[in-house]
């Protein structure tokens, strides 16, 4: 069995007993479910650098990456840096993460969030609404076409941006719809793990101009970016690169200010 696969076995389970300790109406009570959204997709368009930077504890592939910094002091050095918005991984067994995670980092700055997550119910986008997001992931290797649709037309009901993650032509061609803001192309293969900025070459020709053309894996030199942008890309997605510092903030920062 693959991770990912795994990964998702086991976030069925979690979600399931998540349905019954807390019932979608109270997710739907929380002070932070009716706030208005920031849409990433908007702060990418007017966005010269396009970084949305993530706060990533630890993955399966690289083990720890920073256990150290907190995320509230990570929020507030990525939106000092000028960064178009911040992507906070809430998966516990695999990442490290969490919810708090995600509340603290609302609570911090006003920056569009993106929940980071492996989404496979709808109850997971009521949860992000009642946690403050803006924006959320969906995978189309985990998910059917139906489930895209049914996913994202829902999570756009609910005033959330939707970035539709691929990593090959055949889950883009299943996954193209309008209820999508943003198409963001893996540039790591899940059974390699192996990295090639190539992916996001080659798939930026079938993605139509109606969607923001996303780079996500391997950004991590100003080089990638330059490279990449000529493709028609408007967001990056950074990872590990600024986590992996003692001060991923100053490391944003240091980084923004060269790519402009």
């Amino acid at each position: 069995m693959d991770i990912l696969n795994k990964i998702v076995g086991d976030k069925r389970k979690e979600v399931a007993l998540k349905k019954k300790l807390i019932p979608i109406s109270q997710l739907e009570n929380s002070v932070l479910f009716p706030r208005t959204t920031n849409s990433l997709a908007t702060a990418l368009l007017k966005s010269s650098t396009g970084i949305i930077a993530e706060y990533k504890r630890r993955s399966p592939s690289k083990s720890v990456i920073n256990q150290k910094v907190s995320v509230e002091d990570v929020a507030k050095g990525y939106k000092n840096a000028g960064v178009s918005g911040m992507s906070v991984l809430t998966d516990g067994k695999y990442f490290g993460g969490s919810l708090d995670d995600f509340l603290l980092a609302r609570a911090s700055v006003k920056l569009p969030l993106l929940r980071k997550e492996f989404i496979i119910d709808e109850y997971q986008l009521i949860e992000a609404k009642a946690y403050g997001a803006d924006v959320i992931l969906l995978i189309a290797s985990i998910l059917s076409r139906e489930e895209i649709k049914t996913l994202s037309e829902l999570a756009k009901s609910i005033s959330l941006d939707v970035l539709l993650e691929v990593h090959n032509s055949e889950e883009l061609n299943k996954a193209l719809m309008p209820s999508l803001d943003m198409l963001g192309v893996n540039n790591r293969n899940l059974k390699t793990f192996e990295v090639s900025l190539e992916t996001s070459k080659l798939l930026c020709q079938n993605i139509p101009d109606d969607f923001i053309k996303v780079s996500e894996s391997g950004i991590s030199s100003i080089e990638a970016i330059k490279e990449l942008k000529p493709y028609g890309y408007q967001g990056f997605l950074v990872g590990e690169n600024f986590m992996k510092t003692k001060n991923p903030g100053e490391s944003a920062k240091n980084f923004i200010d060269k790519l402009r």
